[in-house]
């Protein structure tokens, strides 16, 4: 019966989005570009051979299409195959715990990785989880790190920011890449003074938030530094052995604000396009975008100037969805112009976080700020419209 409910309001919610308006915002270049729901009639999904878990409480969310997604919850790592109605329990076996605790990289559907740190040998010791059948079974490794930020390019090739600790404003980090699908490790750079072969060309000042890779030879590194003016982001073009400070244009007035790249803040959605976004703190948060569309040798400052700080969505090379605590903006020339979405769900302190799969189909967790229970809102209409899913 519940799934049937469900069934119903993503019909209805389709009906109504016709009757949804977009609000323009002085602030941003406006289009009135907006193509009709990409949304397909479906059949019913063929059931996950694992146990249905009821209500999930999401902490994370990725999803590959309107349909099919992992996510992941204090205890569990689930999947969907219906849009997010119904969860199954894919957790590997003995974890227990799960949550900000790990970290994760969910490739497609049926191949993901977990990564759990040993807290005995903390930072030189973790247990890689991997699956291949979407979380049915797993392997677990042993890797000579417990934290890293995890980019896996197909189902062998991968990268791996591993941290080494934090103070008085440094990071020591170190990278690793696996050919395996991390079955075993290389480390090829650390920046750790107290390890042999430290080197100093990703420089120890800063925090980093995390790598990027487009392919084993190139990468970049982003971060913070809390310096006013001062952007974090360093490439490599030698699978992560040395690294060059990557420079771009800024916009005026920046030298003012602390600037900041976080780890979803960067993406490449082709070979040869790509986007990354930085946080400018000051007086107000603001949010300016980079675009690339030759694999990141030059970078270029789109026009736009969002306010607030909020999250976003790189979905191809000429769509980008940002939300800014208030309201929607999308993008789907290359953000040089934006259309506002004001949702008609007022999610405010409990947003936690969002998914896109294209500019018209989207998931919000929300958490409520007293006691932490934690919902699912979707749309089908870029925005304007959320029903529950979770509730």
């Amino acid at each position: 019966m519940k799934r049937n409910i469900y069934q119903f309001l993503l019909g209805l919610a389709l009906i109504l989005a016709a009757c949804s308006q977009n609000t323009g915002d002085a602030s941003v270049p406006q289009s009135d570009d907006v193509p009709p729901s990409p949304y397909p009639d479906t059949p019913s999904p063929v059931a996950i051979d694992a146990p249905l878990i009821e209500a999930p409480a999401l902490v994370d969310l990725d999803m590959f299409n309107e349909l099919d997604g992992w996510g992941v919850s204090e205890a569990e790592v689930v999947r969907t195959n219906d849009g997010g109605v119904t969860w199954y329990n894919v957790t590997p076996p003995d974890v227990t715990e799960t949550g900000y605790g790990v970290n994760v990289f969910f490739l497609d559907p049926n191949h993901a990785w977990m990564l759990k740190q040993d807290n005995e040998n903390y930072p030189n010791s973790g247990f890689l989880h991997r699956t291949a059948d979407g979380g049915i079974t797993w392997t677990t490794v042993t890797v000579p790190f417990s934290s890293a930020h995890l980019q896996f390019i197909d189902r062998d090739l991968g990268w791996a920011l591993a941290d080494l600790g934090v103070g008085a404003g440094s990071n020591a980090v170190a990278v690793y890449q696996t050919e395996d699908g991390g079955a075993t490790w290389e480390s090829t750079y650390t920046n750790d003074p107290n390890l042999p072969n430290a080197a100093d060309s990703l420089p120890l000042g800063g925090l980093k938030s995390g790598i990027v890779a487009r392919d084993m030879e190139t990468a970049w590194v982003s971060g913070v530094t809390y310096a006013p003016g001062e952007i974090y982001l360093y490439r490599s073009d030698d699978g992560g052995r040395t690294w060059m400070r990557v420079t771009v244009p800024m916009p005026q007035g920046a030298e003012a604000f602390e600037l900041g790249i976080d780890a979803d803040q960067m993406k490449f959605t082709s070979a040869a396009d790509g986007f990354f976004a930085v946080r400018m703190a000051g007086e107000a948060m603001q949010t300016i975008l980079y675009a690339t569309n030759d694999g990141g040798e030059t970078w270029m400052l789109t026009p736009a100037v969002i306010p607030g700080a909020g999250s976003m969505e790189f979905l191809s090379a000429q769509e980008v969805v940002l939300y800014d605590g208030e309201q929607f903006y999308v993008t789907r020339d290359a953000a040089q112009s934006w259309v506002t979405v004001r949702p008609d769900v007022a999610f405010g302190e409990s947003f936690a976080g969002m998914e896109f799969v294209n500019t018209m189909t989207g998931w919000v967790i929300t958490a409520d700020p007293t006691t932490n229970h934690r919902s699912l809102y979707r749309t089908n209409d870029g925005g304007a419209i959320w029903f529950p899913v979770i509730p």
